[in-house]
């Protein structure tokens, strides 16, 4: 097609238990992949929730997804911070970390718009991210966008359409 190149693809990531994570180790199942990181002020743990109250509201059936949460901040977002992280929104939630090369080839490959600012005089920064949740097929196919900017009902409604 013109003007679009495909969304997914190969990576290799150390996931919040420190252990090498590809995507071939979540195939057959949805993936529902949030890109974003840990120190995020706003959107990140508000989505993160969402995601977490939706996948809840499926009951058995969302056995069937696996989220993901791929930091876009290495630099601070080590497998130790993820698995902070991740455990404060749902136990199936699985964080992804890598070196800043990797995660920029990830971010690329998935067509997610980041951009890390400049520390200030303190070394905080924000990182400048897309808001959204891709959901994978389970051969690793791109196949919707789940809303981020709805309530948790939502977010449900727009998986069952995929999960049953």
């Amino acid at each position: 097609m013109w003007n679009r190149g495909p969304i997914g693809g190969p990576f290799a990531l150390i996931d919040h238990t420190g252990k090498l994570r590809t995507d071939e180790d979540f195939r057959g199942k949805l993936l529902l992949i949030y890109f974003g990181y840990s120190y995020c002020p706003d959107v990140c743990p508000t989505d993160l929730q969402q995601i977490g109250l939706a996948l809840e509201q499926l009951g058995a059936a969302s056995e069937a997804v696996q989220p993901l949460f791929i930091t876009l901040d290495p630099a601070r977002d080590t497998p130790d911070v993820l698995k902070k992280w991740t455990d404060a929104f749902d136990p199936h939630l699985i964080g992804l970390t890598g070196t800043v090369p990797q995660i920029d080839a990830v971010a690329k490959q998935f067509a997610v718009y980041f951009k890390r600012e400049q520390p200030n005089k303190d070394g905080a920064y924000l990182v400048d991210h897309a808001r959204m949740a891709l959901l994978m097929g389970p051969k690793g196919e791109p196949i919707a966008l789940i809303p981020q900017d709805k309530d948790a009902q939502a977010v449900a409604a727009e998986l069952d359409r995929w999960v049953r």
